[in-house]
């Protein structure tokens, strides 16, 4: 089988960047526990978002109770929040800032508080036009949809950094 030089090429770099810890995005190492159980609160889809990425991305389950996982993932708070940014020079808005605010805290299997009370930020800014109303709502929506994606991945992120003493 004859190799041609791009074939060997593409192979060194796909080496080389597995080499370097290269992952891309949404793929995280695996969490340090077996199973996890996840609170949100009512009203909100990030619990399910959780759920759902935890047991796609990880070898961690995703247990029905807290009692039958080895911690327990409590989202305190999910906030959506707007805040203009800018005005123009006859008063109208320009610019809204959107903001997401997720507060979590891990808690193990005893009660002992592994992570306290911990809060992730996300920001984006949406430009307005007050022609273009109906738009503007639709991307608010995606962009907040958005932002709740990123803080799961933060999260996940966060979690598979901990160590837990054996």
């Amino acid at each position: 089988m004859k190799l041609n030089k791009q074939t060997i090429l593409i192979l060194i770099v796909v080496f080389l960047l597995a080499a370097c810890g290269f992952k891309l995005r949404g793929q995280i190492s695996s969490l340090p526990f077996k199973s996890l159980y996840i609170s949100a609160p009512d009203g909100h889809t990030i619990g399910m978002d959780l759920e759902r990425a935890v047991s796609t991305s990880s070898t961690t389950k995703v247990a029905a109770n807290a009692t039958e996982a080895e911690a327990t993932l409590e989202v305190v708070s999910a906030v959506n929040e707007r805040a203009i940014l800018s005005l123009s020079g006859g008063g109208r808005v320009r610019d809204f800032n959107l903001i997401y605010r997720v507060v979590y805290r891990l808690i193990d299997k005893q009660g002992i508080e592994i992570v306290p009370n911990t809060e992730i930020a996300i920001t984006r800014v949406l430009p307005f036009l007050d022609a273009q109303i109906l738009a503007k709502e639709a991307e608010e929506k995606l962009l907040q949809k958005d932002m709740q994606a990123d803080a799961i991945q933060q999260i996940l992120w966060r979690l598979s950094a901990i160590k837990i003493p054996s």
